[in-house]
């Protein structure tokens, strides 16, 4: 008994899951060299507890686009710091296999050997304009790869929840703060 449909547009359930398996194997496999070749400096950056001076770049790139018009204009690096310090505070308080999965993707996302073909982010992040970091969010956001989208969610929920908790976020939509007791 036949499972798929034969056609231009139809794959077979045998034919899905190579596919699948192949994605993970090649993220595994991407993220193990990232680890292998150095670029996960276990020291955090200066004034940071867990991020460290590889993932600055990434962060300082994607938040903007993640946050296109949230962020002030005015003063718009110190609510990037802000929010690099909410991060860095939450992946403090985090589990330690959930905090060893956060910095395995960032290795992934740091090193260039493994950044283009799974982003098609190929330049430094510090390099890299809006269009094509946004275009990397998509691709993640809406891949078929389960994988994909678990990092996408990685990637953007922290910086959410880091701008949306602070202060000085509340008056741009229009929340006047926790009520006075």
């Amino acid at each position: 008994m036949t499972t798929s449909v034969r056609g231009d547009s139809h794959i077979g359930r045998r034919q899905l899951l190579k596919i699948g398996l192949t994605g993970t194997a090649l993220l595994a496999s991407a993220g193990g060299i990232a680890t292998l070749s150095g670029c996960a400096a276990d020291r955090p950056a200066e004034s940071f507890v867990q991020l460290r001076d590889s993932d600055l770049p990434l962060l300082r790139r994607l938040i903007p686009v993640v946050l296109d018009g949230s962020l002030p204009t005015t003063d718009q690096q110190q609510a990037i710091d802000t929010i690099l310090q909410s991060i860095d505070s939450a992946l403090n308080h985090m589990p330690p296999h959930m905090l060893k999965q956060f910095m395995q993707l960032f290795d992934l996302l740091a090193s260039s050997i493994t950044r283009g073909p799974t982003t098609g982010v190929w330049r430094s992040w510090d390099k890299a304009d809006d269009q094509t970091v946004q275009a990397f969010l998509q691709r993640w956001e809406n891949s078929s790869f389960d994988l994909f989208q678990q990092g996408y969610n990685a990637l953007t929920k922290p910086i959410l929840i880091a701008w949306y908790t602070a202060p000085q976020s509340w008056g741009s939509c229009g929340y006047p703060g926790p009520p006075a007791i």
